[in-house]
């Protein structure tokens, strides 16, 4: 390395080329990192689907999610599987193990459900795909008070003509019920005719068809043979003959059935601003970018708005890119200002020509990043920004080192070449292990477990690209920016301020810090017992609960959701009632608002009925993942004015909007979403076992143990009453008819459900062909007494002589772990007056093994936000013990001693306390965040103990007198050390200073930076000092208890002597006299 930064001072040339290298590649690579509000990422799932349309809860669970279960437990990779089986569907949910080949797993798990041969012969065929959080950019609300038809048709318009830009891939038609052609034929009709369903749906089969015949080689050429035949539209099914005579009379399908080609009866409608609406979803996919998809959109839906039939708006809305736009700003903004305040702390300590020097390695490293982001697979995101304002006052501490020091030697003897070859070579060992003490720091946030980890791994693959840069730019560059010195010329005016600066902190130094230091060194065992007194304290208040500990807070969101789910099988209009009541408070919360500040916080309202769609997206920014259609549930999603117009967040807002709604009785649940991302719900405990009536009881108890917490609400379980239901059997004098329970069911199901026909493909459309009964036939139970059987003679009986009924009540959905039944108990809580750690903390302790004592085939797991923190807490506490042994070699092998290393990492801990208390000053909780920052924290406070380090072992070679050289190791990293923890302290300012809404969740990592570094400055310029001086003490003991004064017979560890690095040359350094 010496070599090197010689040869690079002494060729300026190949020194600029390096940096003009660095500086091109990566502004190239602006234009090739794609741009989103979070990154995406896999979310190491693996999703199974089954549609088994009209079976109950339980026939799901039996039939399909059983045997999907057992036929992948035991594959490699596979962590939990999680089952859900719900009415005419079942899931199953595959959670991998950290680090197993999501690909490699998903094709194992295809080839073993590929295999079951026992799915009932009504199921669909199973759809297996791997999960990731694709990201919908902007919706398009098509609205306007018109026909379902017509709200469609435009809609998909819409769709297909987004598709045909070439910027936009992904677009998708949501809340809109799927077409459906069904024939109805009535009982009567049926007996008239001497029809039955298998005859209606085999006609269909057998007319309705398009199918190749071969060709015909002709001596002019082959000519290819078609039928066709297949039936598009209702109409075309009426002309559909059922049976012809002899005679030449002939019964279509329009003689006897009624074709509505319509819609599927699903219950789903919406509303935008009141008008009815159908939404048109954006996605983002591959390296596309959110902003140029935005900027696509409005541009399309400006030119459309004038083309689409008249009463009908287009709104763009739930725009993404918009967020973007406000975070991206708002980094740039902390950014910019945190430059410049590092800028000017620079000028202030150095000459303004080296403090520009200095400053150069924050662009060059930040370009030295971006170059990188496209092979690390990092995009332009909120994280990613957040990471680059983290490093920005790091990435100048190699700089300022390298650079004072050469300008040091500069000083001594004028010559500049001479001064930057060998001020750079005299501190680049202790830069380059200082810089990578850093990156092992900062290493373990890259491993964190759980979907918190995969978002924040962006930080370390940003910040320690950055850091390796400026190692490149403080050692190979900066030395030969710094050869040549200017001619002196008369100071001007900020010279001589800068000069006036310049001796008040000489003055400093000479009149403060060295009599304090040689105080304490004198009384360095006081000194030593003030700092630990110090961590004790701080230790006691973080046991005590100063400050409160909030897992994961909320991150601000322009748009809230409030879901509603009633009772299953409540009917549609009554769950309209329930969503026009929770519209109703919006609009409370909204006409309250406009008194108070003047201003209308809720810029658009979308309602559905029947239908989640942004809780299918997973409650954030998220691709749909779930299916939440049904008549029993709605929702209703507000836009709020962007932040930096509002007084409130949108936590604040989402409360206000909750007690405007108050209670609805009648409701199973009613949740509302407030931030942009959830990592679950506070409070979430599952309950497992073989029964659920057992699990019930279970789950009931412990929801009566949380209402006795305050600030503990929306207190729920998973379990949902099904709807009520008939459980059909078949007589014994059935049987003597050659009747059968499969035909009993069969012919029911046909009457109700409806047989499919066919399935066509209609243009993008995928649409089922029904036959069944009227509508108005299936209303009441009485219908289903009308019903007649058919037998296999080709008579008919009535369906009370052949059929057993017994009522009842079902469940809405079965949901199974690990192939055990479970029970969800869920909470909200709220951190003004609780935090949710005491809450479980309370659950586990006391709780749960009084209630669990009582059902002892029950046992919990913690689910949700607990779940999620015990994963990432584990992972930053394995990460942080690996990253202080990492830590520990890389100090141990430049000082070669096992000891000093441990001098330089006692600033670790004093880095914590200052982290702590800067939250108390802050007045902010611990959060996730902070606990980033202690991590690598840890890499950023022992860079200036170990130039210290380095210092003192230099002047102990040039000083007999340990005092002396501690005084004068400490006088000349006086400024170095202030100036590399000012810079990254006003680096983080403005952040920690930023009263947005959308910086709050950021604030506490650099709070715990910022203030640390701070804190251990403290204690680089004295405890290191003073333990150094200790140990010493300790090894003049050693050596007197050994009696002898030479290093070879100090106790040894290995090949070292244990106190090498602090006797080293005491020998040879003695005075003679």
């Amino acid at each position: 390395m010496n070599g090197m930064i010689e040869w690079l001072a002494r060729n300026p040339v190949a020194a600029n080329l390096t940096m003009v290298f660095i500086i091109v590649t990566g502004i190239a690579s602006t234009f090739m990192v794609k741009a989103e509000v979070f990154p995406e990422i896999d979310l190491d799932r693996i999703n199974i689907q089954v549609p088994y349309l009209g079976a109950a809860p339980e026939e799901v669970e039996e039939a399909v999610n059983v045997r999907i279960e057992e036929a992948i437990q035991g594959l490699d990779g596979i962590k939990q599987i999680q089952s859900t089986a719900a009415e005419g569907m079942g899931t199953v949910m595959v959670e991998l193990e950290l680090g197993a080949d999501a690909r490699e797993v998903l094709d194992e798990i295809k080839s073993n459900v590929d295999a079951i041969t026992t799915f009932p012969i009504e199921t669909e065929a199973p759809i297996i795909r791997d999960m990731n959080n694709s990201q919908a950019v902007v919706d398009i609300a098509v609205s306007g008070n018109l026909d379902t038809f017509t709200l469609k048709a435009t809609a998909e318009q819409v769709r297909n003509d987004l598709t045909a830009i070439p910027e936009i891939t992904q677009v998708e038609v949501i809340s809109a019920p799927p077409y459906e052609i069904s024939i109805e034929i009535s009982e009567v009709a049926l007996r008239r005719h001497g029809l039955t369903f298998d005859q209606v749906a085999n006609a269909v089969r057998r007319s309705s068809l398009d199918l190749p015949g071969g060709s015909v080689r002709a001596d002019s050429g082959e000519i290819l043979l078609r039928t066709v035949g297949q039936a598009y539209r209702g109409e075309e099914y009426e002309n559909i003959v059922l049976w012809t005579r002899p005679d030449g009379s002939r019964l279509q399908l329009g003689d006897v059935a009624t074709v509505v080609d319509g819609f599927a009866e699903t219950d789903q409608y919406g509303r935008f601003d009141v008008q009815p609406t159908i939404l048109v979803s954006v996605f983002r996919t591959g390296n596309q970018s959110a902003i140029e998809i935005a900027e696509r959109v409005y541009e399309y839906v400006a030119i459309a708005q004038n083309q689409v039939p008249a009463g009908i708006a287009l709104t763009v809305w739930q725009d993404s890119a918009k967020l973007l736009n406000a975070r991206l700003s708002l980094m740039l903004r902390n950014g910019a200002t945190g430059f410049l305040l590092v800028f000017l702390v620079l000028t202030l300590f150095l000459e303004l020509r080296l403090a520009v020097w200095v400053s150069l390695g924050i662009p060059i490293s930040f370009l030295g990043a971006l170059a990188m982001m496209p092979g690390l697979d990092v995009s332009i995101n909120v994280m990613s920004l957040f990471a680059f304002v983290v490093v920005l006052g790091i990435v100048v501490d190699d700089a300022i080192i390298v650079g004072e020091n050469i300008y040091r030697h500069q000083e001594e003897h004028g010559n500049g070449l001479r001064g930057s070859i060998k001020g750079g070579q005299e501190i680049a060992k202790p830069v380059i292990f200082a810089v990578l003490t850093t990156v092992a720091a900062f290493m373990p946030l890259m491993f964190v477990p759980g979907m918190m980890g995969k978002i924040f791994r962006v930080i370390p693959l940003i910040v320690i690209p950055c850091l390796l840069f400026s190692l490149v730019e403080s050692l190979m560059i900066l030395p030969a920016h710094l050869s040549h010195i200017p001619k002196p010329k008369r100071p001007g005016p900020w010279r001589r301020f800068q000069g006036q600066f310049a001796n008040g902190l000489k003055l400093v130094i000479e009149r403060i810090y060295r009599p304090f230091l040689e105080t304490a060194l004198q009384w360095r065992y006081l000194t030593a017992a003030v700092g630990g007194a110090a961590m004790i304290l701080t230790i006691g208040m973080v046991l005590s609960g100063r400050p409160n500990f909030h897992f994961f807070p909320s991150i601000e969101a322009d748009f809230m959701s409030a879901t509603v789910t009633m009772p299953q099988g409540t009917p549609v209009d009554v769950t309209s009632e329930a969503v026009a009541k929770i519209e109703a408070g919006a609009a409370r919360v909204r006409q309250d608002l406009l008194q108070e500040t003047g201003n209308d916080y809720f810029l658009h309202t979308h309602a559905a009925v029947g239908d989640q769609p942004i809780a299918a997206r997973g409650g954030g920014p998220m691709g749909r993942v779930i299916n939440t259609s049904a008549s029993n549930v709605g929702e209703v999603t507000v836009e709020l004015l962007p932040t930096e117009q509002r007084i409130y967040n949108s936590e604040q807002l989402g409360i206000k909007w909750r007690d405007a709604i108050g209670g609805i009785p009648e409701a199973v649940e009613v949740t509302i979403q407030s931030s942009i991302m959830n990592p679950g719900n506070d409070v979430d405990v599952q309950l497992a076992g073989p029964d659920i009536d057992t699990l019930r009881s279970a789950a009931d108890d412990v929801k009566r143990e949380l209402l006795n917490f305050a600030g503990v609400y929306e207190i729920t379980d998973s379990f949902r009453a099904g709807k009520e239901e008939l459980k059909l059997g078949i007589k014994p004098a059935a049987e003597g008819l050659g009747l059968s329970l499969q035909d009993l069911g069969r012919q029911v199901r046909q009457a109700f459900y409806g047989e499919e026909a066919q399935r066509i493909q209609r243009g993008r459309d995928d649409v089922r062909v029904m036959v069944r009964y009227p509508r108005d036939e299936r209303r009441s139970i009485g219908d289903l007494e009308n019903m007649r059987i058919r037998t296999p003679d080709g008579g008919e009986v009535p369906f009370g002589q052949v059929a057993v009924v017994e009522p009842g009540r079902g469940f809405a959905s079965i949901a199974r772990v690990d192939r055990n039944r479970a029970v969800n108990v869920t909470a909200a809580v709220d951190a003004s007056v609780t935090s949710s750690n005491q809450v479980i903390n309370e659950l586990e302790t006391r709780i749960l093994p009084d209630v669990l004592s009582r059902y002892p085939n029950v046992f919990y797991t913690f689910e949700g936000a607990q779940a999620e923190m015990s994963d990432a807490i584990g992972g930053l506490q394995r990460g942080f013990l690996l990253a202080l042994l990492m830590i520990f070699a890389l100090l141990a092998i430049p000082l070669k001693s096992y000891v000093q290393p441990l001098i330089i990492m006692s600033a670790i801990p004093f880095g914590l306390v200052g982290a702590v208390w800067g939250h108390i000053v802050m007045g902010i909780d611990v959060t996730m965040m902070s606990m980033f920052g202690l991590v690598a924290l840890s890499g950023v406070v022992v860079n200036d103990s170990l130039i210290m380090v380095d210092f003192i072992n230099r002047k102990r070679e040039v000083h007999a007198d340990m005092n002396v050289a501690l005084r004068e190791a400490g006088s000349n990293r006086f400024r170095p050390i202030l100036l590399t923890s000012l810079t990254t302290f006003f680096g983080l300012a403005p952040l920690m200073l930023e009263k947005s809404f959308d910086a709050a969740f950021m604030v506490p990592m650099a709070v715990s930076l910022a203030f640390g570094v701070i804190f251990a400055t403290v204690i680089t310029l004295v405890l290191v000092p003073t333990a150094y001086l200790i140990l010493d003490d300790i090894s003049r003991g050693l050596r007197g208890m050994f009696g002898r004064d030479s290093a070879e017979d100090v106790p040894t560890i290995g090949d070292t002597p244990a106190f090498d690095g602090l006797q080293r040359n005491t020998t040879a350094k003695q005075p003679t006299t």
